[in-house]
């Protein structure tokens, strides 16, 4: 556990040193965050409690997503171009040769950068949001500590999912195609271009039982106090089923690649 609590340490630390990036990614997030939100006005003046939330939820609902973006990866989980390029050249095998568990190896190395995608790039956005638009905050410590419980389920999915992404290069010639299905599907079936809640018909029900929707639409509601008593740990279990699912299924998936390179380095 040491191990990788240092290789944690050292993800929060890799992504600290671009500060630049930090810099412009806050005000990107910022920008983009404003242009929603005028957005969502616009729409919920014509169409008020639209998808069950007043128009305070629904602008929360915007920062909420601009602060957990890159958090719980919905566009990029941030690993899996490098995890790629390494499997791509076969550098790969020395990690799975080494006296560690590759998958948990880059959980924490995702821990790390998750946790300063945060600090870093999470809480100025939302800040800027709430200073000029006023949006819902929760009641009080007890909603706060729920919602990071959700964002923290939501990462692990997002890692999850895409470490599956990654993992898909051993057996393409380029994962990059698999990377560009995932990242339109983390945009839509997340959330965060429209909450699931006002997605029509079979459409809303199929998305808001997608993983990705763990990533954004439940932490949302979580904060917005829309889950209580056994409704928050049914939406707990709902992100920590997919988790373990996804994860399983990284495991399997690691576990086949392991065998491949065996083989082939025998």
């Amino acid at each position: 556990m040491r191990l990788y609590a240092t290789v944690a340490a050292g993800g929060f630390r890799r992504h600290a040193t671009y500060r630049v990036a930090t810099a412009a990614g806050v005000f990107t997030n910022t920008v983009f965050g404003f242009i929603l939100s005028y957005t969502y006005i616009a729409l919920w003046d014509e169409r008020p409690q639209l998808g069950g939330y007043s128009m305070d939820d629904a602008l929360a609902y915007v920062w909420i997503g601009q602060a957990l973006i890159t958090v719980c990866g919905m566009m990029g989980g941030g690993f899996e171009d490098e995890l790629i390029e390494r499997i791509r050249t076969g550098d790969i095998a020395v990690d799975l040769y080494r006296p560690a568990d590759l998958q948990i190896w880059w959980f924490s190395a995702n821990l790390g950068r998750a946790a300063y995608q945060l600090l870093g790039r999470g809480i100025a956005p939302m800040a800027a949001g709430w200073l000029a638009f006023r949006f819902t905050l929760p009641a009080g410590p007890g909603s706060w500590l729920a919602f990071m419980v959700a964002v923290a389920l939501g990462s692990t999915v997002g890692f999850a999912i895409w470490y599956l992404v990654a993992m898909s290069a051993f057996w393409l010639m380029d994962g990059q195609g698999v990377v560009q299905v995932a990242w339109l599907g983390g945009l839509f079936f997340s959330g965060m271009l429209l909450p699931l809640n006002v997605f029509p018909g079979a459409l809303g029900e199929v998305a808001r039982v997608l993983p990705w929707a763990s990533l954004l639409q439940v932490p949302a509601d979580v904060y917005l106090g829309t889950y209580e008593g056994w409704e928050l740990a049914g939406a707990y279990a709902f992100q920590g089923g997919w988790a373990l699912v996804l994860l399983g299924a990284g495991r399997a998936v690691q576990a086949a690649a392991t065998r491949k390179v065996v083989v082939q380095g025998g």
